[in-house]
């Protein structure tokens, strides 16, 4: 491989917001953001809105989702007039 073409493959935190759970895995995304965990270490820090704590899919909970009002509004919009 040619040297510095490639990005800095570092160590990571990324933080769910909205579940505040975090994990450490390794990314090439660049941030500002640090944070200090557990283990004593100080990581960069990418804060994400949806991961696999907080997503429906792998928590199991389902969102009641109001598709018949939908429709109906869809209908009344654009049915063909009479």
């Amino acid at each position: 491989m040619k040297d510095g073409i490639h990005p800095e493959y570092r160590d990571v935190v990324f933080h769910d917001t909205s579940s505040d759970f975090k994990f450490i895995t390794r990314s090439t995304m660049k941030t500002n953001d640090t944070i200090k965990m557990d283990d004593g270490n100080t990581y960069p820090v990418i804060k994400i809105e949806v991961s696999s704590a907080s997503h429906p899919f792998y928590t199991g909970q389902k969102l009641f989702v109001d598709t018949a009002g939908r429709v109906e509004k869809f209908n009344k919009r654009y049915s063909a007039k009479k």
